[in-house]
């Protein structure tokens, strides 16, 4: 059977039927203003040949307005400009699910990368049985974050789900109704989010796309890898961190955790409960039917309770050992009828247990640090304490040396006035009480971020023990590192460590393994794009070197984002070229945003995607030695990660940096969104701080400027170097030998696909701003134009025709957004040079303009994931 190209199937399934539907979706009255779908095309129409004959956007706009609408008052013009907006929010949404509804068509769901190609290969080539060990040890989190990259209420995102099954199914009336229900819904949230909100938005996720489609790939291994029947190594699991993650979110309380944990509890409850009323149908026999019926009794009381009183009716073993016995009775009696539909139950319950997701906790060290301090002092106060009173004087080693022995008892947590100290002590107390009830899996995992130190980990260590784990402590203690020096200064912190008795009796009690996080976003920002990168392999490098030194497996986190600058990107490609050197027993990454609507909402592309990650490291596994760089590689790798490093700091330290994204960009309206429960920033200082901004607004500020420096400045620079000495033929031996290179330059090749200097152009004549828009267009220029040098295509992403395509489209639909976006930046800082007030009608106006359109630009990027 012969397949179209990649390319064809995308023009086929996803360009064309968009535009049909955009054709239908454009003539629908949404509201009084009837004409809005017939002149948003006539101002894409503007907005392109403008850009072209190198038109500012305020000339854009006004030309616009003059040509065709010129008997609009400007508060008429305003409202259209609103209804534009709106418009073009709806046809992002449009988009979005005409490419879910032809992901299956688009990617082949049997190709490269898939389980059913992976064991085809390995059986093709008698590797089965190594396939199968291997399947024995290796396992794929992801773990779902509340970072607010993703815009989309609720109930837009069922509507999105409902369009891509009517388009599937070619439903014309029923795709008629959701473009109603589609105009008529608000996209906007007058309030921002509590955790909680965010916790029950993605255990949506779980519960309508994870249940599925983790069984079936665990099914899938059991029956054809396998074909044994027998229990597995789960391969897959799933964290959570809404309700779980306090860093810089004051709003993540002792008791929001455990409302989450109790949710994740009765969702896979509900799940279990509808899976028994299904089997309640077909297990009709004799000796089954009344143990069934007692089950799905159970759990839909269970499912129901909201109290959690129902705790310790049935534990999950036990819930399992009467599934199991019920097999038998089928097996022996009943010719193994529907036998097969009770082992997906029997998976699904190995899989989840009573937990569904683990519940990471998540905090910053200084916090630790000050909560710790007042909790030594109070405990020294008594009198009684094994801390001695100059405990605070003591070096750090002396001081790791007593908390690695701390035995002192702190259980009246409400004896401490300071809220923080109580609630840090509380979520500690708390993870105990979940691991009673939804299983040690449900949350057994504290994350330490801006972690610089042993003496961070040892004071988490010694509290976790202190306040609820005296007698065994079942919580992994998972330093993160971040900064370029953090992530230098990473196998130091762990030797440390490993070497110190007590802590390495706990590891041994946990199966000799070490959870250790690194930061990509938060890497990117500090060090560039290049330089956080290969700072990040370079330290698993050595922390793989320095564990396994002492008979430790280091288990990597990665923290990646969305975008290529946030650790994003192709990220398969990236744990396929790791290599032998970094631990791959496991791979484990945030997923947030739109990376999960984009890569896992439905459920097609979630076993698509998670079957990548299974196969990408089981890729390296077996290519590991192939991905090995030789020396002069790696002296060459280096020296343009420095390269850039140095490009990059120097561009952070331009004293036009902080002015020019506080005044031409949109940071400061991030914080008016209302799509995350946390706030923009770290500090309170009124003041713009470089070390306070958050990656996500920060990277999200250069990507509605169509900049997208994050991902690509300093690589131009850096390259630059080797061609201006002659030696280019370096960089391009390093790129065809090293696939984690390649990945890095490709990944970065989306970042330039998705930049547009001709929006932003007008900037360069402003006599405050001009000259550094001019060095960021430079490096733009330079980047792209050795990129392609490197690597010979004529066009950037040319080797992913229907991802630059997909590309192309979005970034099409959102130009007219873009355009209003700097239209109204521009009449802001008219209006602030003119010393207008904060309260001005105008200035208000214009604020609101921004604040909208950040949306849909943000929405259109989910391809960056």
């Amino acid at each position: 059977m012969s397949v179209e190209p990649k390319l064809t199937r995308f023009n086929q399934s996803v360009l064309s039927k968009y535009q049909i539907y955009n054709s239908i979706f454009m003539t629908l009255p949404f509201d009084a203003v009837t004409k809005t779908g017939v002149l948003l095309p006539l101002f894409h129409e503007t907005c392109e040949k403008g850009f072209k004959q190198g038109d500012n956007p305020t000339t854009i706009v006004e030309t616009f307005f003059k040509k065709y609408q010129a008997r609009r008052n400007k508060e008429s013009q305003i409202n259209l400009l609103f209804r534009f907006i709106q418009y073009i929010e709806r046809q992002v949404v449009l988009f979005d699910a005409i490419e879910d509804a032809a992901f299956p068509i688009v990617n082949n769901m049997e190709g490269v990368g898939t389980l059913r190609n992976l064991k085809g290969t390995a059986a093709a080539e008698g590797n089965l049985e190594e396939l199968q060990k291997y399947l024995e040890e290796f396992k794929v989190r992801i773990v779902l974050t509340a970072h607010p990259t993703q815009f989309y209420p609720g109930s837009v995102l069922g509507i999105i789900t409902n369009l891509t099954k009517a388009i599937k199914e070619n439903d014309l009336s029923e795709i008629n109704n959701l473009f109603g229900q589609l105009g008529k819904t608000p996209f906007f949230k007058h309030q921002k989010p509590t955790p909680y909100d965010e916790a029950k938005s993605l255990i949506w996720y779980l519960e309508n796309v994870f249940y599925k489609t983790f069984g079936s790939i665990y099914n899938y291994i059991q029956t054809s890898i396998y074909d044994d029947g027998k229990r597995h190594n789960e391969i897959v699991n799933i964290g959570f961190w809404p309700g779980g993650d306090r860093d810089g979110n004051p709003f993540v309380k002792p008791d929001t955790t455990l409302k989450v944990a109790k949710k994740l509890k009765q969702s896979i409850h509900k799940k279990y409960y509808e899976d028994l009323r299904d089997l309640r149908k077909k297990l009709t026999f004799r000796g089954v039917e009344e143990r069934i019926i007692k089950l799905e009794t159970l759990f839909y009381n269970y499912s129901t309770n909201q109290n959690g009183d129902n705790e310790d009716i049935m534990s999950s073993k036990e819930f399992i050992k009467e599934l199991l016995s019920i097999r038998d009775v089928i097996t022996k009696e009943h010719q193994s009828l529907y036998v097969s539909d009770l082992n997906n139950l029997i998976n699904r319950v190995h899989l989840f247990g009573y937990s569904f997701a683990s519940l990471d906790i998540r905090q910053d060290s200084r916090i630790h640090h000050n909560v710790f301090s007042t909790v030594i002092d109070s405990l020294i106060a008594t009198g009684t304490s094994s801390f001695p009173d100059n405990y605070h004087d003591l070096s750090e080693a002396e001081q790791i040396e007593i908390l690695s022995k701390a035995t002192d008892d702190v259980s009246n947590l409400d004896a401490f006035d300071d809220e923080m100290v109580c609630n840090t002590l509380k979520t500690i107390a708390i993870i105990k009480d979940i691991q009673k009830s939804n299983g040690e899996r449900g949350a057994n995992r504290y994350i330490i971020s801006n972690n610089q130190t042993a003496l961070n980990v040892m004071q988490l260590f010694a509290m976790l023990r202190m306040v609820a784990f005296k007698d065994e402590l079942t919580v992994d203690v998972a330093p993160l590192f971040e900064t370029i020096p953090d992530l230098e200064n990473a196998p130091g912190v762990m030797e440390q460590l490993y070497t110190n008795p007590e802590y390495m009796a706990h590891l041994r009690a946990r199966g000799s393994k070490q959870h250790i996080m690194l930061g990509f976003s938060d890497g990117t920002k500090d060090g560039g794009y290049l330089m956080a990168n290969w700072g990040i392999y370079k330290a698993k490098e050595l922390l793989t070197e320095m564990s396994r030194k002492y008979d430790v497996t280091a288990i990597f986190f990665d923290g990646r984002g969305g975008p290529p600058a946030r650790g994003g990107g192709k990220t398969h490609q990236f744990y396929s070229s790791l290599g032998p050197t970094i631990e791959d027993k496991e791979v484990q990454l945030t997923i947030q945003g739109q990376t999960i609507s984009s890569n896992f909402g439905t459920l097609d592309s979630a076993q698509f995607n998670l079957e990548q990650l299974i196969s990408s490291g089981i890729k390296n596994r077996i290519d590991g030695a192939k991905n090995k760089m030789s020396d002069a590689d790696r002296a060459v790798m280096t020296d343009l990660a420095e390269t850039s490093y140095q490009t990059y700091k120097d561009f952070k330290g331009h004293p036009m940096f902080i002015p020019y994204l506080e005044r031409m960009s949109t940071l400061k309206f991030y914080a008016k969104t209302n799509i995350g429960s946390r706030p923009s920033k770290r500090g309170t200082s009124d003041k713009l701080v470089f070390s306070d901004l958050r990656a996500i607004p920060f990277v999200g500020s250069w990507s509605q400027l169509k900049q997208n420096v994050p991902g690509f400045y300093g690589v131009g620079t850096a390259l630059k170097k080797y061609e201006e000495n002659g030696e280019f033929d370096k960089v391009e031996q390093l790129y065809h030998n090293s696939k984690f290179f390649r990945t890095l330059l490709e990944n970065s090749m989306m970042s330039l696909t998705k930049s547009f200097f001709d929006l932003t152009k007008y900037m360069s004549k402003d006599e405050e701003f001009g000259g550094f828009w001019n060095i960021i267009h430079e490096e733009y220029l330079t980047t792209k134009r050795l990129l392609l040098k490197l690597t010979g295509y004529s066009e950037l992403m040319e080797n992913e025709p229907s991802g630059r395509a997909s590309i192309q489209v979005r970034e099409s639909i959102v130009l007219p957004l873009l355009t209003i976006q700097q239209f109204a930046l521009k009449k802001l800082q008219e209006l602030e040079k003119a010393g207008v007030a904060a309260d001005d009608p105008d200035k208000l106006i214009y604020e609101k303009i921004v604040t909208r359109s950040l949306f849909g630009n943000i929405n259109a990027s989910r391809n960056s994931a």
